[in-house]
């Protein structure tokens, strides 16, 4: 037995891909692609993909001295404000990593190998302006294995549709609710359906819906400690409830999929040669320590899936995650779960509205302070002038 097959047996990253599911990293920083990290979890965990967004970004570039050679190499170059400065220096770390990744995309055909780069979330309502920045970020790129990231709002969706019309790979992201991931597939195959009708090939145009998971826990659960110190009356049945919303809402969301993929309409596109936009858990570190650890790797494992998983919780599925057949377990439980949850007035569809707005908000807020840091190392790192 050679040694790469003897990992793929014992490291529980790797079995993911058993049971159809492709383990992705929420994490981009300069040095852990160049000093050869990213690459190692791609050959020795199975990785098959990166995203970011304003707040990793921010970590990376904005905080510490890591990128201070490099951007006084772009002042010494050229004048530049602090949006093209971060452009620069997100769009090198992209292609960079996309880079490492390519031979994943090119053994999958396509499915996997992707790095996703962020519209600014300034852009979120509107619909026009994502769709000019989308496609500015597509040229600028120009890799193959890009993802362009864009939130699910109801203007996101609207550029979502005609970013896929024109043939890019798009991950739309803070999707909290069944409702919003409906019109996110919805978009996706009327998308493809529209680059068909222009006489365009509907092959080789991949997406994602990141759905996002364990934030629905934290808020909901929350709501459910108050009221059991509070002495409600339904404290025993809150108390079963803690920490199983969030995965019965994702359960859903994959039987919706499920069903979409198995109707007509799908099956016309799919015979175009057409991918299936997979779902993507997202939010999947463990917030409660309370909880394991790996909690929303280990219950959301099934086919055709994606998961983009934090650092800390990616090294901890690695010692100790269970590879299993999970995503499609229990439904008839979880649809217990969220009828008692609706029963009980703990209002996920409100939830999951905040939850959006909020992320929304904290990405736009990260992105803010990411350009207050660009600014702030323009002029101290700009060559002095004699």
């Amino acid at each position: 037995m050679n040694e790469s097959h003897s990992i793929s047996l014992t490291n529980p990253l790797c079995e993911l891909a058993r049971f159809g599911q492709s383990p992705w990293l929420d994490f981009i920083q300069r040095s852990f692609t160049e000093n050869g990290s990213l690459k190692r979890l791609v050959d020795q965990d199975g990785l098959k993909g990166v995203t970011s967004n304003p707040a990793i970004f921010h970590k990376a570039i904005g905080q510490g001295d890591e990128y201070d050679t490099r951007i006084g190499q772009v002042l010494a170059e050229r004048k530049v404000d602090a949006a093209a400065l971060y452009e620069i220096l997100a769009v090198e770390d992209i292609q960079a990593a996309a880079k490492v990744l390519y031979p994943v995309y090119e053994t999958s055909r396509g499915i996997d190998g992707y790095v996703s780069l962020e519209v600014s979330p300034h852009l979120a309502h509107d619909a026009i302006g994502t769709l000019a920045e989308a496609r500015h970020l597509w040229k600028r790129v120009d890799m193959p294995n890009l993802m362009i990231k864009i939130p699910g709002t109801q203007e996101g969706v609207e550029a979502v549709r005609t970013a896929i019309a024109d043939g890019m790979n798009v991950n739309v992201t803070l999707l909290f609710s069944l409702g919003a991931y409906k019109k996110v597939l919805d978009a996706y195959m009327a998308g493809l359906e529209a680059r068909h009708t222009q006489g365009l090939p509907v092959s080789g145009i991949a997406s994602v819906a990141s759905f996002f998971v364990s934030r629905i826990d934290a808020r909901i659960d929350a709501a459910i400690d108050e009221r059991i110190a509070g002495a409600d009356p339904e404290a025993k049945t809150l108390e079963t409830l803690r920490g199983k919303v969030a995965i019965a809402n994702a359960r859903m969301a994959y039987q919706y999929w499920q069903g979409v993929t198995r109707g007509a309409r799908w099956r016309k596109l799919a015979a175009l040669g057409a991918q299936p936009q997979r779902l993507l858990w997202a939010s999947t570190g463990t917030k409660d320590p309370a909880y394991s650890d790996v909690l929303y790797v280990d219950a959301l494992i099934g086919p055709e899936t994606v998961n983009t998983i934090p650092p800390a919780t990616f090294a901890a599925f690695r010692d100790h995650g269970t590879a299993a057949p999970t995503l499609t377990q229990d439904i008839p439980d979880a649809i217990q779960v969220l009828h008692e949850a609706d029963r009980l007035g703990l209002d996920l569809a409100g939830v999951t509205d905040a939850l959006l707005h909020e992320g929304l908000d904290a990405f736009a807020e990260a992105f803010r302070s990411l350009r207050d840091s660009m600014a702030t190392k323009i002029t101290s790192l700009s060559p002095v002038m004699m």
